[in-house]
């Protein structure tokens, strides 16, 4: 039985910084539950000088403890215990997910925190598996190349997966050598500071992983311009992204990882299965309540399929379990906070304003008082102008859109902005290929929607959905640096 209460449910609460808990507050921000809407607890928030704290002794660790200059297997050892420990600690982990956040708990035990530990693993796997090489020269000279970890990595993880995603940022700088300082969302602050804890018992050494609290105006901006700071990786919306690119450029260029917004097609052709198609649909929409980076917000069907399409789907996203995200039996997540759930709301009134038909949802759910919990939404008779087709609404939102042939299905869904993910239902393997080579995007998923657990897969955006890739060997190597050699040896 998974089922806890939330209000007798310990957590830790504050920065962590050099392996030690910080609970001093200074000034603080309060902390909701969505699935009640109540403040349950509050955070820290920090300032220059506690990022300054971190950062130093992030760089302290870096430059003092031998993380980055020993037998990179011997730290890969250290990663693959603070994983055995994940997996140990896997329904205090869940709790503390479920507590605060968007996650039902038994998602989080089930999925979120086994895939965090599995995570971990795959990147201290690579950690003695890279290397320069020797370089083509003449025979007098010897040329080579080095790789080397930057130093410090300030990752800023988002609220819609916190340990999922900080696993992404943490797993690959930390096998690399780097030290890191995590901020993650004031949403969701809680689970990542057991996390930290974890990897000190583990053995990786203390300040090598620090947490801070606090809001992206003050603590992450302030983060993001240290000049401690080497390098940045991020997930979260575009405009954000935009932001910590000019913050950080105020103490000197960083290279960084950027994951950014989506608005990801799913296209169905006229020889698809209607059935593995709605079903793949639905589950790309209604996942954290469509509180995902690549949610499959846009169905772009053919006209000889929408109607069938379009009445299996919403079949399938009417019968979602909503619940409080302490219940095991919930399946359906809330909406993070009121405010969010407000902006879901603004931009479904205004694409019906717009012309759009609601087919279903388009509102509140009712029997959660306090909760924010917006009902699975279908839009038909949308077009790409329309608000819910161009902006990035982040919850459990689904346009319709129909073609009559394949240049008009993938015209529709190329996005001017976005091109994080993509969607193709088809029989035909050329028409998949053809697809795959013409859209504008980091992903696609070829009937089916959604990442599998092959972690060797690397993800990422186009466009204004992002720069660099998590995930994959390219994760790891974005975090490393290269060096060149070259000696004068004689003949």
């Amino acid at each position: 039985m998974l089922d806890f209460d939330p209000a007798s449910q310990p957590a830790p609460n504050g920065h962590f910084i050099n392996g030690k808990l910080d609970t001093g507050i200074s000034q603080s921000l309060p902390v909701h539950r969505p699935s009640d809407g109540k403040a349950f607890t509050e955070i820290p928030v920090a300032d220059s000088e506690t990022v300054d704290h971190a950062v130093g002794s992030a760089l302290g660790a870096y430059r003092r403890t031998d993380w980055a200059r020993q037998a990179p297997r011997n730290r890969a050892l250290v990663l693959c215990r603070w994983a055995d420990l994940v997996d140990d600690h896997c329904i205090e982990l869940a709790q503390l997910e479920a507590l605060g956040s968007t996650r039902p708990i038994a998602q989080a035990a089930g999925w979120d925190v086994p895939y965090l530990a599995k995570t971990i693993r795959f990147f201290a796997e690579l950690a003695d598996k890279h290397g320069g090489e020797v370089a083509a020269t003449a025979d007098s000279q010897l040329g080579f190349t080095l790789t080397e970890p930057y130093g410090v990595v300030a990752a800023i993880a988002p609220w819609n997966f916190p340990l999922v995603m900080a696993g992404w940022k943490l797993a690959p700088a930390l096998a690399a050598g780097n030290a890191v300082v995590l901020k993650p969302s004031e949403l969701t602050p809680l689970s990542v500071v057991r996390l930290a804890q974890l990897a000190v018992e583990a053995g990786v050494p203390p300040g090598i992983f620090n947490v801070i609290q606090g809001d992206g105006k003050q603590s992450g901006e302030a983060l993001c311009r240290h000049p401690g700071v080497s390098k940045i990786t991020f997930t979260g919306s575009t405009a954000t992204g935009a932001a910590i690119m000019a913050a950080s450029a105020a103490s000197g260029i960083k290279p960084m990882t950027l994951e950014l917004g989506g608005k990801s097609p799913q296209i169905v052709f006229h020889d698809a299965d209607p059935d593995l198609a709605a079903r793949c649909v639905a589950r790309g929409i209604l996942g954290n309540a469509g509180q995902v980076c690549v949610a499959g917000s846009r169905l772009i069907v053919h006209r000889r399929l929408r109607d069938e399409v379009v009445e299996r789907t919403a079949a399938l996203m009417s019968q979602v379990s909503p619940g409080p995200t302490w219940h095991e039996a919930t399946g359906f997540s809330p909406i993070i906070s009121r405010k969010q759930y407000d902006r879901v709301d603004r931009i479904v009134k205004s694409t019906i304003g717009q012309g759009a038909e609601p087919l279903i949802g388009n509102r509140e759910m009712e029997g959660f008082d306090g909760g924010a919990f917006y009902a699975p939404t279908i839009l038909t008779g949308v077009t790409g102008e329309m608000d819910a087709a161009r902006k990035e609404v982040f919850g459990p939102v689904l346009t319709v859109q129909d073609f009559e042939d394949e240049e008009e299905g993938l015209m529709l869904a190329d996005h001017p902005e976005y091109g994080l993910a993509a969607g193709l239902y088809t029989k035909d393997l050329s028409r998949a290929l053809r697809a795959v080579r013409h859209l504008e995007v980091g992903t696609i998923w070829v009937n089916r929607y959604g990442r599998s657990e092959d972690l060797i897969i690397p993800t990422g955006g186009y466009k204004r959905s992002g720069i660099g890739k998590d995930l994959g060997r390219q994760a790891f190597e974005a975090n490393l640096q290269t060096k060149s050699a070259l000696i004068e040896i004689g003949t």
